[in-house]
């Protein structure tokens, strides 16, 4: 694993499958659930592990953001060449999910994002999924 980047603030790894946020669906009396019974656990561990990684107060101001996804190796994707990840879940919902889950651990709040540069790929052969998170003072 390469060495932090000392610009970044935060520069952590949030091992396991990447879950989306995607949409809510209403089930009577005005209460609203996840669609996902994913989201909640994912949520959590991005959250923990960053809680791990960032110690201190809730950063204010605006932040740059960047989020690398990998997903889990489908098992019939050959051996010798990965392809691009342009199956479900979409990269927007991804992001959501991790976006909410540092609000209030290593931001005040995710509006505070004002440059996001998300991507996602495949893993690569024994390569452990999760989801690369780095956060930094905007310019």
């Amino acid at each position: 694993m390469a060495s932090p980047d000392t610009r970044w603030l935060l520069d952590l790894f949030v091992p396991g499958r990447p879950a989306p946020q995607g949409s809510k669906r209403h089930v009577g009396n005005g209460v609203l659930v996840e669609s996902s019974k994913h989201v909640a656990p994912w949520r959590t561990t991005v959250a923990w592990h960053a809680a791990q990684a960032h110690t201190a107060a809730p950063l204010d101001g605006p932040l740059t953001v960047r989020i690398e996804f990998v997903m889990p190796r489908p098992s019939g994707t050959p051996k010798r060449a990965t392809p691009p990840a342009i199956k479900r879940p979409d990269i927007d919902k991804l992001t959501r999910a991790v976006l909410d889950a540092l609000s209030g651990v290593v931001w005040r709040d995710d509006s505070q994002v004002v440059d996001l540069h998300p991507t996602k790929r495949i893993a690569e052969i024994d390569e452990q999924p999760g989801a690369r998170v780095r956060v930094k003072e905007a310019a």
